[in-house]
């Protein structure tokens, strides 16, 4: 759409006059809408307003045409703004999407029928970087040496940024032969968008392990100066050995004679050594091995110094003493001794070990206060004993050996009897003594018979009794006899009858002859007495007769005294 030709005659001097609004920046973030007020006073008379935007010769392109009258909007065909643009009433324009193609110088045109009125605007589109990412990384750094650690890269920025190495949070600053960096930019023809990359070459030190490093990217935007910072990277640090060191597994305070040991060798660089040279005792030539080497089913003749040492530096070696724990025992007599009783046995049990060890003694399974000692055997000391010892340091290293000890004796023989208190009984038994376990029989001698009915006693320490309880009415002879593998033997008592039971006898026919006599006396006595009563009753008719007549002489005597006086 033209301009009538005296508006374009006008529009030299009103621009040149509207210089004094002065320059106007609208800044966009890349992607946002920019938003340009006209900043003009919409004049009464005003005919239409346009807006346009200069190329970099100076020469305008309208691009937003807008009547008053009409109130019709009218955009021109310029093809980077197809679609994007928009002018309202008060001729504020838009344009959406901002691109860095649309930092541009815009001006806001409102005509009259005599005169033109000018307001230019400045935009600036910004556009944020990507977040910075260190790429390229060093697998590992190595001490004493320069590396390239990585590349520090941050994408699709306007303007362009700066980078900015960081170790352990602090700037690295560049520092001939321990930090180079190397700083570059490139811009995409298309999106006129800028990549940064920066690429630092390290010196790193022992003092740089485990620490981290990042990178930031510094870039303007539409409020400001931002920054954005990497994720942290760390980075193995390689260092060469300075130190040996040995191991000796298991803990070498408790190997003992069959274990395996393995050597160990470390060397405190990084990457450790692989290979080392072993030392033996006695051993002047190293053997070459990984970093352990291993010695199976030791004896106590290999206690002493082993080292180890890098193959490359044999200077640089370490050492440790080793000793091969070790436990003998030996017991005399030991298994199954026989012996015979009252005989004496020695018995010692003898350690030798690689240090002090303690010794306990059981029999039986029942732990003994001290060493046995045998001067004269007697059938309790028969048992199983076991002499065990071990050292308590070392686990698993312990002996033990055993004795089992059998005391043998001929059968002894002792018999008691004991009578009831009634009198009426006898106890009689058979004390026992011997191993093996005698076998007691009793029998009566003469008749030759076999008493079966015997109370045995427990068999305990070689001794045992029978007995036997009987009421013998006549004199009899005991025999016990005691047999076992060794030898026979017999013994006799003779039992008397029993007297009381003779006294009980007599004394019973007494007790019956008195209980008869006094039935006889008691029959007698009642026939005396009825034969008694009788001749009372037949009395005592004549007595009283008698009776009659004497008092009848009495009166008359009486009688006779009165005729006399």
């Amino acid at each position: 759409m033209g301009v009538p030709p005296v508006v374009k005659k006008r529009c030299a001097f009103i621009m040149i006059g509207n210089r004094g609004l002065g320059w106007y920046t609208v800044n966009s973030a890349y992607g946002d809408t920019i938003i340009m007020p006209c900043r003009l006073d919409v004049p009464h008379n005003l005919m239409f307003g346009k807006w346009k935007y200069e190329k970099p010769d100076g020469s305008p392109v309208f691009i937003a045409f807008r009547s008053s009258t009409k109130k019709s909007v009218q955009y021109d065909d310029v093809p980077e703004y197809k679609d994007r643009l928009s002018l309202s009433e008060n001729y504020t324009l838009s344009i959406s999407n901002a691109r860095i193609s649309d930092e541009k110088r815009f001006v806001c045109m409102l005509v009259t029928e005599d005169n033109v009125f000018e307001a230019p605007t400045t935009v600036k589109v910004f556009k944020q970087p990507s977040k910075p990412e260190i790429v390229s990384k060093a697998p590992f750094l190595e001490t004493e040496q320069l590396k390239q650690l990585g590349d520090c890269i941050s994408k699709d920025s306007y303007p362009d940024g700066n980078i900015t190495w960081y170790r352990n949070g602090k700037v690295l600053q560049p520092l001939e032969g321990v930090v180079v960096i190397i700083f570059k930019k490139q811009m995409d023809p298309v999106t006129q968008l800028y990549t940064m990359t920066s690429s630092l070459e390290y010196k790193a030190t022992k003092a740089d392990i485990q620490m981290p490093f990042t990178c930031s990217v510094t870039y303007f935007g539409p409020s400001g100066q931002k920054t954005v910072h990497s994720e942290q990277a760390i980075f193995d640090i390689y260092y060469p050995t300075e130190q040996v060191t040995i191991q000796v597994l298991p803990s070498k305070n408790a190997i003992k004679e069959g274990d395996n040991i393995t050597l160990k060798c470390l060397g405190n660089g990084n990457p450790p050594p692989e290979e080392f040279l072993f030392y033996l005792p006695g051993q002047p030539e190293g053997i070459r091995s990984s970093n352990t080497y291993t010695l199976t089913d030791v004896r106590r003749n290999a206690t002493g110094d082993y080292k180890c040492s890098l193959i490359d530096k044999r200077s640089m070696i370490a050492s440790t003493a080793i000793t091969v724990h070790y436990l003998d025992l030996s017991l005399n007599p030991s298994g199954e001794v026989t012996k015979q009783i009252g005989d004496a046995l020695p018995v010692s049990c003898t350690i030798s070990a690689s240090r002090n060890a303690t010794v306990v003694w059981m029999k039986d399974n029942i732990r003994l206060r001290s060493s046995p000692s045998f001067s004269s055997l007697h059938y309790q000391d028969a048992g199983n004993y076991v002499c065990e010892t071990a050292l308590q340091e070392v686990e698993g290293l312990k002996k033990r050996e055993s004795l089992t000890l059998i005391v043998e004796g001929k059968p002894q023989i002792k018999m008691t009897k004991k009578t009831d208190p009634s009198g009426l009984s006898k106890t009689i038994i058979c004390h026992v003594e011997g191993f093996p376990k005698p076998a007691i029989q009793w029998t009566i001698t003469g008749s030759g018979s076999v008493i079966n009915q015997t109370e045995e006693s427990p068999y305990i320490n070689g001794r045992y009794y029978s007995k036997i309880i009987i009421s013998p009415e006549e004199n009899v002879t005991l025999t016990c006899t005691a047999e076992n593998q060794l030898e026979r033997t017999v013994n006799s008592l003779n039992v008397s009858a029993n007297e009381n039971r003779e006294k009980v006898n007599d004394q019973a026919k007494l007790i019956v002859g008195i209980v008869v006599g006094l039935l006889l006396a008691a029959l007698v006595a009642g026939v005396v007495y009825w034969l008694y009563m009788k001749k009372s009753k037949t009395a005592s008719k004549h007595v009283n007769k008698d009776l009659g007549n004497l008092e009848e002489n009495k009166k008359l005597e009486e009688n006779n005294h009165k005729t006399e006086a």
